[in-house]
């Protein structure tokens, strides 16, 4: 596991766009992709870097994490729209190219997560950009999670929908109670994570997953078993941590 401490989120937004770009060189690049306010910083240097440069992702082939269960596809605050809005609408990659879980119907949602997995494991995720929820949960794997679970439809923790009401002009009630997600096997498949972290309420979840043991209490803890991961901290989210940690 490689630890980076930025200054700020930009220079965390700077660390992942290196990494990522590296990826962006293949034949036929296979990014895994999240959503919340962690890798937007990411996209938009994505998105600056194809304008500037002409970088192609026709291509690429995306896969993201979660989304929402009961949400219409283009409601404002699905993934769906999360992803067009931060990314896929700035960049000229295929829509048939990208693959994020129909959450909208609840019927025949286990079919759903069936689906996803198997197309998932069509594919060798060359790099999986992740965040890490307060309580140190990853995709919306939530404390508890089997680390042997695949694609499947999760409960939301109260503290989950807490963090997310910020996108639901801060009202709790509106954020859906369930998702369907990525499960903790499927996501450690990837050949290189790069798990993104800023901020001070993160700091307590980082600690958990770099210093305490690896179990289903801080889903992302598994994350120390993976071959290739970087970890990019801010100053905040690091705090816990010995500040010239560079690399374990």
């Amino acid at each position: 596991m490689k630890i980076i401490i930025c200054k700020n989120y930009e220079e965390v937004s700077r660390e992942a766009f290196k990494l990522v770009k590296e990826v962006l060189q293949k034949d036929r690049p296979i990014l895994g992709l999240a959503t919340g306010s962690s890798p937007v910083g990411l996209y938009k240097k994505m998105i600056a870097d194809h304008h500037r440069n002409g970088t192609s992702y026709q291509s690429v082939i995306t896969f993201n994490l979660d989304e929402y269960i009961g949400l219409p596809q283009k409601h404002e605050q699905s993934y769906y729209s999360f992803m067009h809005e931060n990314l896929f609408d700035g960049i000229d990659i295929k829509e048939e190219n990208t693959h994020i879980p129909f959450g909208e119907n609840k019927e025949g949602i286990e079919e759903e997560c069936l689906r996803y997995e198997e197309e998932l494991k069509q594919y060798e995720i060359d790099v999986q950009i992740l965040g890490i929820g307060s309580d140190g949960h990853i995709a919306f794997n939530e404390p508890g999670t089997p680390f042997d679970s695949l694609t499947h439809v999760v409960k939301l923790e109260g503290q989950t929908r807490k963090d997310n009401a910020r996108f639901f002009d801060d009202n709790i009630h509106l954020v859906p109670t369930h998702a369907i997600t990525q499960g903790l096997e499927s996501i450690m498949r990837a050949k290189k994570i790069v798990l993104i972290a800023t901020g001070e309420n993160k700091a307590d979840a980082v600690y958990a997953m770099i210093r305490g043991e690896i179990n289903i209490d801080c889903p992302a803890s598994i994350l120390r078993k993976h071959e290739d991961v970087t970890i990019l901290l801010d100053e905040a989210a690091a705090k816990r941590l010995e500040i010239n940690e560079t690399n374990e």
